[in-house]
C-alpha cells in the first residue's frame, strides 16, 4: 500500500472515529499548528482535537497501525519546538477538549483534563478558597496543566512550592499502543514505590499523551503584601534573591531588568486595562480602604518603578491574616536592606490582580518577533555566567545594533534553589500565521509592521544557539526541552542508557513526538 493510501486511510478512519469537525485537515490550520512561537516546522497530516481519553486511545492505536508520528500541543505558546515535527506528514494532537475538572475538597485533590487552562482550574478553586501548590505560568490563559507537566514550567507559587513538576501527584497517560496507565498506586501520593509520575514530567510527551493530571489542593491566602526592590548592579540583585530563597517568605517573585521593565514587561495596555486592574485590585482587597490605599500608591508610582535602578525584583508576600502578611514583608524588608532599596510596588499589585498575562507579549513591545532562552543555574554559578553573558553581548553588539536586534532578561526563583536566567531576543521580523491567529487582526493593526528579514531572524538564532552554548558551559538545567535544548548529552552513560530503554519500552517504533528530548 502507497504511504499517500495510508495517509488517505488513517483519515478516513480518524474523522470515522473523532467526527470530520474534529480532524482539521484545511491548509489554514495546518499552517497555524506548524507554528509556534518561535518558528516553523513541518506540516501535520492533520490536527486531531478527541474529547475523551477514551478517544484518545483510539486514535493513538490508528496511528500506530498506520505508523505515523504523533505530536502533542499544550496551550500552544511553547518556543523550544516542542511540537513541531520537521518531517511532517504527522497527527498532531491538540487535547484542549480534555478539560474537566474534579474537585475532592474532602481530600484536597484536583484532578483536571491535560487540556484545561490555568486560569480556568483557578477559577474553579477560586470560588471554593482552594488553590493548587504551584497554579500556573504568566502565560495561564493559555497555558495547558498537561501542557505544563510534560514541559515543566515556573511562575505563580515557585518561590514556597517549586516548579510544576513539584505539584503533581499522579497522572492519566496513553502509551504509543494505546494502552492507559496510571502513574501512581495512590493518587494522594506520587511516591507510593519508584516515582512512575516523575518519568511522565519534562518529557516533551516523548513518553506518552497525557489525558488527566492529580494535584495537590491547599488553603488560599487572602491577605497579601506585595513589594518591589530596586538594586542598581546584578550582584546586588542576585545576593537579594539568594536570601529571598532561603527565607522562602513570599509565593512568588521576579526580577527584571531595566530594557525589559521599561519594554515588554512593564508596559501599559491602555485606559481600558488599567480600569480592569483597578477593579481587580479592590475585588481582591480583603478590606476596601486597604484597596483604596493601593490604588493610590500605584496612582502616585506612575511609571517610575520601570526606572528605579538597573534591576528590579517584585515579591508577592502572602499571608493568614494582614499581621501575618505585614510580619514576613517586615522581615523581608529587614533582610534585604544593605542591599537594595524598596520601590513602589505597583508591579507585583498588578501581576497579584491579573496574574495571567494576555498573549500579546508573543510580540516586543514595538510589534517585534521574540524568543526566550533559558537556564537554571546553581546559585555559585550565576554572577560569573552573567558576566560571561553580557561579553557574549558585547562581541555581538555592533551586529545586532545594525539589524535591530535587542535583548532583556528576567529572573525567577526554580524551586528553594534554582536560578532561573531567562533572555529575552527581539528582532524586526514579518509575523507568521501563529501570531495573526492568536493575536487577531485588530491587535496586529495597532502595531507597526515588518517586512521579512531573514538575514536579522538567522542571526537572533545565532545568538540564541551561542547563548544556548554558554549555559552548557555554566552546567545550566533547562525547562521546556523541546527539540531546541541539549538532553543526552548532560546524561551519564547509564543514565542515558537506561532512559533510551525506557522510550523503547513505551515506544518501540518511535511514533510518539519523535526527536523531542533528542529521542
Amino acid at each position: 500500500m502507497t504511504s499517500s493510501k495510508k495517509s488517505a486511510d488513517l483519515l478516513k478512519q480518524m474523522q470515522k472515529l473523532l467526527g470530520a469537525e474534529s480532524v482539521l485537515t484545511d491548509a489554514d490550520s495546518l499552517s497555524f499548528f506548524s507554528n509556534d512561537v518561535y518558528r516553523s516546522g513541518g506540516l501535520p497530516l492533520a490536527i486531531a482535537k478527541p474529547n475523551s481519553a477514551e478517544q484518545v486511545q483510539e486514535a493513538v492505536r490508528l496511528c500506530a497501525g498506520a505508523g505515523v508520528a504523533m505530536v502533542p500541543r499544550g496551550g500552544g505558546a511553547s518556543y523550544t519546538d516542542g511540537y513541531l515535527y520537521p518531517s511532517g506528514g504527522h497527527i498532531l494532537f491538540d487535547l484542549a477538549a480534555l478539560d474537566d475538572i474534579k474537585i475532592d475538597a474532602a481530600n484536597l485533590l484536583v484532578t483536571v483534563g491535560a487540556g484545561t487552562t490555568w486560569v480556568k482550574l483557578k477559577e474553579a478553586l477560586d470560588a471554593q478558597k482552594l488553590r493548587t501548590p504551584f497554579w500556573g505560568p504568566f502565560s495561564g490563559f493559555a497555558a495547558s496543566v498537561g501542557g505544563s507537566m510534560s514541559q515543566n514550567t515556573v511562575s505563580h507559587g515557585s518561590s514556597a512550592h517549586g516548579v510544576s513538576a513539584q505539584s503533581v501527584l499522579s497522572m492519566d497517560v496513553v502509551l504509543a499502543n494505546g494502552e492507559l496507565i496510571t502513574t501512581s498506586a495512590a493518587k494522594s501520593t506520587r511516591h507510593y514505590g519508584p516515582d512512575l509520575t516523575g518519568l511522565f514530567t519534562g518529557d516533551c510527551g516523548a513518553f506518552g499523551l497525557k489525558t488527566a493530571i492529580t494535584l495537590p489542593l491547599i488553603r488560599t491566602l487572602d491577605h497579601c503584601e506585595p513589594m518591589s526592590f530596586a538594586f542598581d548592579d546584578f550582584e546586588s540583585y542576585h545576593r537579594a534573591t539568594q536570601i529571598a530563597q532561603a527565607e522562602r517568605l513570599d509565593d512568588s517573585h521576579f526580577g527584571l531588568d531595566l530594557a525589559l521593565s521599561q519594554g515588554q514587561i512593564g508596559r501599559q495596555e491602555g485606559v481600558g486595562a488599567r480600569i480592569k486592574i483597578a477593579a481587580e485590585v479592590m475585588r481582591k482587597a480583603p478590606r476596601k480602604l486597604q484597596g483604596l490605599a493601593q490604588l493610590m500608591r500605584m496612582a502616585v508610582a506612575g511609571e517610575d518603578p520601570m526606572r528605579s535602578g538597573a534591576y528590579m525584583c517584585h515579591f508577592i508576600v502572602e499571608g493568614f491574616d494582614p499581621a501575618d502578611a505585614a510580619a514576613k514583608a517586615r522581615r523581608l524588608r529587614f533582610l534585604l536592606a544593605d542591599v537594595g532599596r524598596e520601590i513602589a510596588n505597583s508591579m507585583p499589585a498588578f501581576v497579584r490582580a491579573m496574574p495571567f498575562a494576555p498573549l500579546t507579549n508573543i510580540l516586543g513591545p514595538g510589534g517585534e518577533r521574540w524568543v526566550p532562552v533559558h537556564g537554571i543555574l546553581n546559585h555559585d554559578a550565576v554572577v560569573a555566567f552573567n558576566a560571561a553573558f553580557h561579553a557574549l553581548v558585547a562581541e555581538h553588539q555592533s551586529e545586532m545594533d545594525r539589524l535591530g536586534v535587542w535583548l532583556g532578561t528576567m529572573f525567577s526563583p526554580a524551586g528553594s534553589a534554582g536560578f532561573l536566567y531567562e533572555i529575552a531576543l527581539y528582532w524586526p521580523d514579518n509575523r507568521s500565521s501563529y501570531h495573526h491567529d492568536t493575536l487577531g487582526a485588530e491587535h496586529i493593526a495597532s502595531i507597526p509592521a515588518f517586512e521579512e528579514n531573514a538575514e536579522a531572524r538567522e542571526y537572533a538564532n545565532v545568538l540564541k544557539e551561542a547563548i544556548i552554548a554558554l549555559y552548557q558551559n555554566f552546567g545550566a538545567a533547562h525547562f521546556q526541552i523541546g527539540r531546541a535544548y541539549p538532553y543526552q548529552t548532560r546524561l551519564d552513560p547509564q543514565a542515558l542508557k537506561l532512559v533510551k530503554a525506557m522510550k523503547q519500552e513505551l515506544d518501540p517504533f518511535g511514533l510518539m513526538n519523535p526527536g523531542a528530548l533528542g529521542l
